[in-house]
């Protein structure tokens, strides 16, 4: 059935003031059920270590030094979960989420990639393959076509990312056109005009200034560190997956989370991303009201960062990381992680924390039992090179 006008008018109405983009002769197809997945890439390279502190593990502490975030109970001391990992404390709202038993946290996870190129590491990400590849097809596109095609698929941002490319039509919305650089843009520049003195204090001071004004009208009671960056965006996708003819399964990238230098502990730049990453989920929870019961979120990084500190204050490009999975229809919350320790000789490479589980086995869980993916598919067609992959239980 091709999509009518009544329709178009509906997405149209429901994201005023942003722009949705639609093939024009997507069909409504559904997925058996009301089940919805919302996959958050967080583009950059997400510091695990520092979203989610292994302050049980002994040698946390000395390892992270200037970036450790305290245990429980101490002075900007982590959230707790399970006694040996906790939350970065601008993780509140997923802290309450963890209270309400609607989130996972998986951690010393990774694809299968092992080098350190931003670009290389999210085509892994995105294609579900071992390696880079050049076939131009997402693993979640792969899977739209299992589910029934066109109509089920939403991209927020101005095209869709990988994750989302292929041969299944997807539909397309940005929340507003008129964006300042990405911080993820900036941290490039910045590495590019790294021996330019001048230019590289005027750049850093332009961006404590920016910090402090957003941390200045967050305390003022304005919220702005989340309502002014992704909430909008998460509210206007709350809008469509709540609707009955809207689309049941969503991507979002948040950029910005190459934190090279100035990184911070518990404020600074990881803690006001952080921040605006909690927000918006929590703005989606909240506005998808009774549909939330239904929907299950994984947010996951192309690769984690250095376990020690980098000499200007910040990490470099890692390997293994933390992710996180929230929803009204999980089974409990918990911590998932096969640790393999912070002790010097257990570092991956010497410098990461070691990888110990597949990222694909948590997507691939997600989608056997929450969206009813055939496990044979899930191995054959998503994932195809993933005969092997183990597929944690229980996650919904």
């Amino acid at each position: 059935m091709p999509v009518t006008l009544d329709r178009r008018r509906l997405l149209h109405g429901l994201l005023a003031g942003g722009a949705l983009a639609l093939a024009p002769t997507i069909a409504l197809a559904r997925i058996a059920g009301e089940q919805r997945l919302v996959v958050v890439i967080l583009r950059g390279g997400m510091d695990g270590l520092s979203a989610v502190p292994a302050y049980g593990d002994p040698d946390f502490a000395a390892l992270r030094g200037p970036l450790a975030i305290a245990a429980p109970g101490a002075v900007d001391g982590a959230l707790a979960l399970d006694g040996r990992f906790g939350l970065h404390p601008s993780l509140a709202p997923l802290h309450a989420m963890w209270s309400a038993g609607e989130l996972q946290v998986f951690h010393a996870v990774a694809t299968p990639y092992r080098e350190r190129s931003h670009f290389d590491a999210q085509n892994v990400l995105e294609t579900g393959g071992t390696g880079p590849s050049g076939t131009g097809t997402g693993w979640l596109n792969r899977t739209l076509g299992l589910l029934g095609g066109a109509g089920l698929g939403l991209a927020v941002s101005p095209a869709a990312p990988l994750m989302m490319a292929g041969p299944t039509q997807v539909a397309t919305w940005v929340q507003g056109q008129d964006r300042p650089p990405s911080d993820e843009l900036l941290d490039a520049i910045d590495r590019l005009y790294a021996d330019d003195e001048a230019f590289h204090a005027a750049l850093a001071s332009a961006r404590a200034t920016e910090d402090l004004v957003a941390e200045a009208q967050a305390t003022a009671g304005m919220h702005a560190r989340g309502m002014g960056r992704l909430a909008p965006a998460f509210k206007g996708l709350a809008a469509l997956l709540a609707d009955p003819r809207g689309p049941r399964i969503a991507t979002v990238e948040v950029t910005g989370w190459d934190t090279h230098s100035a990184q911070g502990a518990t404020k600074g730049r990881l803690a006001t991303l952080l921040g605006q990453l909690a927000d918006g989920l929590a703005t989606l929870r909240d506005d998808l009201g009774p549909v939330w019961k239904d929907t299950v979120v994984v947010a996951a990084t192309e690769f984690g960062r250095t376990a020690a500190p980098n000499g200007t204050g910040g990490t470099d490009h890692g390997t293994a990381g933390a992710a996180f999975v929230l929803g009204g229809a999980l089974a409990g919350a918990r911590v998932v992680a096969d640790w393999p320790g912070l002790a010097r000789g257990r570092l991956y490479q010497g410098r990461d924390l070691a990888p110990t589980a597949d990222l694909r086995g948590i997507f691939g869980t997600i989608l056997r039992d929450h969206l009813a993916v055939p496990e044979r598919d899930i191995r054959g067609r998503v994932f195809p090179d993933a005969a092997a992959l183990h597929l944690p239980a229980a996650i919904v």
